[in-house]
């Protein structure tokens, strides 16, 4: 069954404090190669077919339900199938 994938990261002009963290702990292990983490979420949806009608309805779920517009971006929407992904 195909998987429609939602990615949500917070606007690039905001602080990510679960990112800095991230960050700092890798700077404390040594880990110098990395400047910057950004935390996002990811949605995955189970669907028995992908019709233009899914896509357009999880397109308003992801701008009103899966994301907060106001300190969030919905960055992708894609479809996974067992035999190849597709971006939507």
């Amino acid at each position: 069954m195909p998987t429609i994938v939602v990615e949500v990261m917070p606007k690039a002009e905001l602080l990510d404090p679960q990112g800095k963290a991230v960050t700092g702990a890798l700077s404390r292990m040594g880990r110098q190669a990395y400047s910057e983490v950004r935390i996002g979420k990811r949605f995955e949806l189970t669907v028995a077919e992908v019709t233009d009608e899914i896509l357009e309805d999880v397109k308003v779920l992801a701008d009103d339900v899966f994301s907060n517009s106001v300190i969030e971006d919905v960055v992708s929407i894609t479809v996974q199938d067992e035999a190849a992904t597709v971006s939507a």
